[in-house]
């Protein structure tokens, strides 16, 4: 007779619920601790990447102020209210736009948003005022967070909001676009380029709209540049390796003779590019 022998097998993996429980079980100290078993809980499968990056971004958003997202007061694509119907639509062709502060006199005194949809209800016949178009504004300090922020952007639906600093002037403006960005990264729009076309496309105003991921020697050969034989390998790296940072949207950029302006940005990623050529220099007198 053979003896019994005791049959040793492995343990049975943990199912998904046990590897849950065990990471919550991990309860986090402090913020840096909770990231950090999220990240675990992303390597091990148990939240995604997108999960995982939209969760920091949320995380993030209660130690960012307005100051840091918004569009500078010199930025600011604004309407007169002196403006003339014509060039109010002239105006949201060229940028495309959805809403605009109205100002009176100066940029400190915004009196009201316009939104370009609205002009679409105005009756041919009748005279326009732009003062019986405008929507109330809301002003917010420097200081906000972008978590309070986005709450009363909902709770209002409020799409805007003028930012002012400590002696009431105007800062900038801040759009839920902007707020919603620093948590979920680059929201696309209708404006922005489809996945299948062309790295450089030329708009009807002649200005060039770049994708951050165009390869230098492409880009060398659309504008006659020379910014080939460098350490980067797209434009978005020749940006990023001059500033040594991700750029914000709308902030611009001047090498080689050439105006770089971010279009689409986030915290963590330059999207596309508008470019236009700078005015030549005149020439020195001899």
């Amino acid at each position: 007779m053979f003896a019994a022998q005791k049959m040793e097998t492995d343990p049975a993996p943990p199912t998904f619920l046990e590897r849950l429980s065990s990471l919550l079980l991990r309860e986090p100290g402090d913020r840096e601790q909770l990231i950090e078993l999220l990240r675990s809980a992303c390597e091990r499968r148990l939240l995604d990447a997108d999960a995982l990056s939209i969760t920091e971004g949320a995380l993030a958003a209660s130690e960012i102020a307005v100051r840091d997202v918004m569009v500078p007061r010199a930025k600011m694509e604004i309407v007169d209210i002196e403006d003339s119907l014509e060039a109010i639509v002239a105006r949201i062709n060229r940028t495309a736009h959805s809403r605009f502060p109205v100002i009176e006199g100066s940029r400190d005194n915004v009196i009201g948003i316009l939104l370009s949809k609205d002009l679409l209800r105005i009756p041919k016949d009748e005279a326009f005022r732009l003062r019986d178009w405008l929507r109330p504004v809301v002003f917010i300090p420097e200081s906000k967070r972008l978590n309070v922020l986005l709450r009363e952007f909902r709770v209002s639906r409020n799409h805007m909001a003028i930012v002012v600093d400590e002696y009431a002037g105007v800062s900038g403006l801040v759009t839920i676009e902007d707020v919603l960005e620093q948590i979920v990264g680059d929201i696309e729009d209708e404006y922005d380029f489809d996945e299948d076309e062309d790295n450089i496309r030329q708009d009807h105003f002649g200005r060039f709209r770049v994708k951050a991921q165009t390869k230098i020697e492409d880009f060398d050969a659309s504008f006659g540049a020379d910014f080939g034989g460098g350490d980067y390998d797209t434009v978005g790296g020749l940006i990023l390796g001059h500033l040594g940072r991700v750029p914000r949207r709308r902030e611009e950029i001047d090498l080689g003779g050439l105006r770089f302006v971010v279009l689409r940005a986030d915290g963590r990623r330059l999207y596309t590019l508008l470019v236009t050529r700078l005015p030549a220099a005149p020439n020195a007198a001899g």
